[in-house]
């Protein structure tokens, strides 16, 4: 059977699953995810209604669009440190302010605590930034990213002008064929997926109302584009909420990435795909804002 990633994406994606751990341990995941961090050059940080940022771009006061982004990790893993390199690259190729948000963490933390800060931190982008302003995230960021775009049109918010989703989680129910044709062997499997879920909602919690993909009225959106893997679990409520957003009368462009796994933006300088998802992100960016 053929194999349906790049030689250069199996090489990699076999290389990381060998040094990742199973899911059931929060501690050893989170180390894992930071076993490739780098030394990174001193981070513009503040505080913003009681929620850590770093600050990529320019200031505030440059009128440029902002970028309010959440990163990936299962609502579990991952921080400020592990997302610094794409935060600078979008950044940089897009001429916007980032704003990274640190977000609480489950287990100990529970939906909709991230949700809670992320939007706190979309009010506080928007009291402090001029220019247009985005919400974007990786995986469970772009989850976070996603729920935060319909608070912010339900809550009577502040207008967000895109919503740009890499590869997100979007539906808790985990029932789509790529979930099933990528459960295993692709880096992000499908069990862990589920763990990841149930960390965040926990035994007690409400995973539709934790599920973007589930929002029953999808009017009055952003513009979303949704930056995605052939190869991954989540491609297909990708797609779904792609359909949906675009049914329910809301633009919304899909870049879908074939040969790459969940996570490829990871493997920047490296894999192609990488490179291009990124240069169309950016393109995409300016065309919301200009």
């Amino acid at each position: 059977m053929t194999d349906p990633l790049t030689p250069t994406a199996r090489t990699l994606v076999e290389a990381m699953s060998a040094g990742f751990p199973g899911p059931g341990s929060p501690e050893a995941l989170r180390a894992a995810a930071r076993a490739g961090v780098r030394e990174i050059p001193p981070p513009r940080e503040e505080t913003a209604h009681g929620v850590r940022v770093r600050l990529y771009g320019p200031p505030a006061s440059a009128g440029a669009p902002v970028i309010v982004f959440a990163h990936g990790g299962g609502w579990v893993l991952c921080d400020l440190d592990t997302h610094d390199g794409l935060c600078r690259e979008l950044a940089s190729r897009t001429g916007a302010s980032v704003v990274s948000v640190d977000y609480r963490r489950a287990p100990e933390h529970r939906f909709p605590a991230a949700e809670d800060d992320v939007y706190a931190v979309v009010e506080w982008a928007a009291e402090r930034y001029g220019g247009p302003l985005l919400v974007a995230g990786d995986s469970s960021g772009g989850n976070l990213a996603a729920g935060a775009a319909l608070r912010a049109r339900d809550a009577g918010g502040p207008p967000v002008a895109g919503q740009l989703l890499f590869y997100p989680a979007l539906d808790h129910r985990l029932d789509t064929p790529s979930a099933e044709a990528y459960a295993e062997g692709f880096f992000h499997t499908e069990a862990h997926m589920r763990w990841y879920w149930e960390q965040y909602v926990g035994p007690d919690g409400d995973p539709v109302a934790a599920s973007p993909g589930l929002a029953p009225d999808l009017t009055a959106l952003p513009p979303a584009l949704l930056v995605l893997a052939d190869c991954d679990v989540l491609r297909d409520e990708g797609l779904s909420y792609a359909r949906r957003l675009s049914s329910a009368g809301v633009e919304a462009r899909v870049h879908l990435h074939t040969g790459v796994f969940h996570g490829f933006l990871g493997a920047r300088g490296v894999l192609p795909e990488a490179e291009n998802a990124l240069a169309g992100a950016a393109a995409w960016v300016t065309d919301v804002t200009g």
